[in-house]
């Protein structure tokens, strides 16, 4: 793809553009606003300033080769096979920086669990997912912090609400959202049979700067006793929160000690909620006008399947099959991650490419 000089002339013209505005200003949400855009732009404007010159070496060298001298001539050629080499790479790296980017791909994110289909084996099945999300937060320098959960009857989660905190962690996770599927004889079932059970997973982005506006009269907040595997708090004191949001039907939870940060975390997740279902929308409304490779909306869509007695795992939104399950459940996950953001990119590419004609 050849990326068009006005493209890349109004790139480097916002960015001069804010670096000016940033020497003058003197407004401190406006120094904190331009800030954040100078260091999106930077690495983008250092991109295609590097294209530019590429480009620009081009002509230099061609003339160098009509010269006439042998010597010079013959040193342009080499070079000018160099630089066509290199150009293709470096066209290709500026495509990908203004290709359509999702504007929660830096946040951290809410992670929820819940087991679907299949009584206690889902239930264990929710606990192997949430266990393998958490090792992979783990690898990356991630914080996992639990806001809610309800345990299953022999193990695992009925449904599990964590924080995950750090760089990126929306980018790398969003395709996470959907239906997972376990094939494999559960602990639970006595005669060997291979069962089929599934749980859901949501990844949301965390609301920072997002306006999201919640009204009092919108919102009714319940206390309970918090339950769970013992110790002197539990069953104790209502400290657990439950907030419903009237409008939307959505009901959020948060079932730590302190009522008050369990009030605080549960409006939290509930500012998420209400934001993806903005940003669902708008997928839709996106997917309706030209059809995505990689979906990350539709929490219905059973996206992955773990089959135990052949040790694979596929997902199924891109054909892609691991024979590498007890790996990725502890959390080697970049595998699967790698391939869904690759099909991302170059959908990406291809709305970038239809935009230039």
């Amino acid at each position: 793809m050849r990326l068009p000089q006005a493209k890349l002339d109004q790139v480097l013209d916002r960015f001069h553009e804010v670096e000016a505005r940033m020497g003058a200003a003197t407004d401190g949400a406006e120094i904190v606003r331009l800030s954040k855009e100078h260091a999106e732009l930077k690495p983008v404007a250092d991109a295609v300033a590097a294209l530019v010159r590429a480009r620009a070496e081009a002509p230099e060298l061609e003339a160098m080769i009509a010269s006439g001298d042998p010597d010079m001539a013959a040193l342009a050629r080499e070079e000018l096979r160099a630089l066509e080499d290199r150009l293709p790479e470096l066209e290709h790296g500026v495509a990908l920086l203004l290709a359509p980017k999702d504007q929660d791909e830096h946040a951290s994110a809410i992670l929820e669990v819940r087991a679907g289909t299949g009584g206690d084996e889902a239930a264990l099945f929710a606990g192997d997912l949430f266990r393998m999300y958490q090792r992979y937060a783990s690898t990356r320098g991630w914080r996992v912090e639990i806001d809610s959960v309800t345990e299953g009857e022999v193990g695992g989660y009925k449904e599990i609400v964590a924080s995950i905190t750090g760089e990126g962690v929306f980018g790398r996770l969003k395709f996470e959202s959907g239906v997972h599927r376990v094939q494999r004889v559960p602990a639970t079932e006595a005669g060997g049979r291979i069962h089929t059970s599934a749980a859901t997973v949501a990844i949301l982005p965390e609301v920072e700067d997002v306006d999201i506006v919640i009204n009092d009269a919108d919102i009714r907040v319940d206390t309970y006793r918090s339950s769970g595997a013992g110790g002197q708090h539990v069953n104790k004191t209502d400290s657990a929160v439950r907030i419903t949001h009237l409008p939307t039907g959505i009901v959020v939870t948060s079932s730590e000690k302190s009522q008050h940060q369990n009030r605080a975390k549960a409006m939290k997740n509930l500012k998420a909620r209400l934001y993806d279902q903005q940003r669902q929308a708008k997928d839709q409304a996106r997917a309706e006008a030209r059809k995505s490779q990689v979906g990350s909306g539709d929490r219905s869509e059973r996206i992955r399947t773990y089959n135990f007695p052949q040790g694979r795992v596929t997902d199924h939104r891109i054909g892609l099959t691991v024979h590498s399950l007890p790996q990725v459940l502890e959390g080697e996950i970049d595998v699967v991650l790698d391939a869904l953001i690759a099909e991302d990119q170059a959908a990406r590419l291809a709305a970038l490419e239809e935009e230039f004609g």
